[in-house]
């Protein structure tokens, strides 16, 4: 008899587990809580969730209610800090969480201080991150503001300090730093501006208009009549010998040109 309750035991709680699901709820501690709706069973009696966990601790939150609060203060977690959420219920019926958005992120960087020195380093300081996100760094070329790179924000409330290696054109260069934070929503910095000692480049179409070759390093962009761009990239020279018969942008340095390919492409 002993035996045969035991087994009875052992039954039930696999049909427990296996009719259990688990909600998982990822991001940043914001010094904010999660407020849960916890809907019945289909029968009636209890509650959909059985046991929460903050980062594997499982949670003292009273659970056996038709809401609950989890409460992130009863452990050490600091602001910003990667947190990992489970919550754990029954199959036939699902919590709510009604604020998910808390654990996400917003841009509200402020920046202390902003330069570029003399060897073409981007150095800048913040405070008041609120979590991790990454640094769009960008530049002002061709009339418009381009990505020339990324550097991942430490999210920390107190002083942050970052750094860059730019690629200058000649001239003025014009640089900002941006963040895109939860719901899409972005912050930038105020730019920086910085005259580089570099020549500005020449360019020049081979005999065969097969390729454009420049007299120096530089970002270029190919563009067609209708403003789609074909090629970019960082060099000395470019391929154009796939571009058909026709006028193009080509945009290199700080600079915007109009050139025309004639004849018949060796290859397509």
């Amino acid at each position: 008899m002993k035996t045969l309750f035991i087994s009875l035991i052992i039954i039930l709680l696999s049909v427990n587990i296996a009719s259990a699901g688990t909600m998982v709820l990822e991001g940043k501690y914001q010094s904010k809580n999660l407020y849960v709706l916890n809907g019945q069973m289909e029968n009636g009696v209890g509650f959909c969730t059985y046991e929460v966990s903050i980062n594997g601790e499982v949670t003292t939150d009273e659970v056996n209610s038709s809401s609950f609060e989890i409460d992130f203060s009863q452990f050490a977690i600091k602001y910003g800090e990667h947190v990992i959420v489970k919550i754990k219920h029954k199959d036939d019926c699902c919590p709510k969480v009604i604020n998910p958005e808390v654990l996400q992120a917003h841009a509200t960087f402020e920046v202390t201080d902003i330069n570029i020195d003399k060897s073409g380093i981007l150095n800048w300081s913040t405070k008041n991150e609120n979590g991790s996100l990454p640094y769009i760094i960008e530049q002002f070329r061709w009339h418009k503001w381009i990505e020339i790179g990324e550097v991942t924000g430490r999210g920390a409330l107190d002083k942050n300090t970052y750094s860059f290696k730019l690629l200058l054109h000649s001239a003025e260069n014009k640089i900002r730093v941006r963040q895109e934070g939860y719901g899409g929503i972005t912050k930038k910095s105020s730019v920086v501006s910085f005259v580089s000692a570099v020549t500005e480049p020449t360019y020049v179409m081979s005999r065969d208009a097969q390729k454009i070759d420049f007299s120096d390093e530089t970002l270029y962009e190919i563009y067609d009549a209708y403003g789609q761009i074909l090629k970019k990239g960082y060099g000395k020279s470019v391929d154009i010998a796939n571009l058909v018969k026709g006028a193009y942008y080509l945009c290199y340095d700080n600079q915007i040109a109009e050139f025309k390919k004639k004849g018949r492409p060796l290859y397509q």
